[in-house]
């Protein structure tokens, strides 16, 4: 796909639509190189931190639901270092006017731990306007749900979310 290119999968409520995220959720990023290091540094150490931490919850023999929801945000961590790790080396560039190509002669178009995490899932709901009366944003236009993320983003939201909604269950024990 070209970069920022869409495929409708279900009219316009779904789509495939192809970015690449320098940074981290929201594409947020650290400035620079240094920054991309550090970002992806920083990801090595928490995916080995909740490593750690779901070990012992196993040996605990805690509830399977604080399990499942902390393998999620594992899984996703991972999934994603995966991504910011090796898509960089693997592809060319992307660009509006051709789609990136896989082990180019010149190769990729970044180092190791330098490149980006591509995002594929756009769920725009729906769009309007925000009422006249609503003070700064009067008639302002709005699209909700604008983010575009990946499965692995999936995983780790799902698995935050499980953790919120029920931290009760999961925590009375330890």
């Amino acid at each position: 796909m070209f970069y920022d290119e869409s495929i409708p999968v279900l009219g316009n409520w779904f789509y495939i639509h192809f970015i690449e995220n320098p940074g981290m959720a929201f594409g947020l990023e650290f400035g620079g190189e240094i920054g991309k290091l550090a970002l992806s540094l920083f990801r090595i150490v928490a995916v080995v931190l909740i490593a750690i931490y779901l070990n012992k919850l196993i040996q605990k023999k805690v509830s399977s639901g604080l399990i499942i929801s902390i393998s999620l945000i594992l899984a996703g961590a991972i999934g994603n270092i995966i991504d910011s790790t090796f898509y960089g080396l693997f592809f060319s560039e992307s660009s509006y006017f051709a789609p990136a190509q896989f082990l180019p002669e010149e190769g990729g178009y970044s180092s190791f731990l330098h490149g980006n995490v591509v995002d594929m899932l756009y769920f725009p709901l729906f769009e309007g306007r925000f009422p006249s009366w609503l003070p700064f944003w009067g008639n302002d236009h709005f699209l909700f749900f604008r983010p575009i993320f990946n499965i692995a983003d999936s995983a780790i939201t799902i698995g935050v979310f499980l953790i919120l909604l029920n931290q009760k269950r999961f925590f009375k024990t330890l």
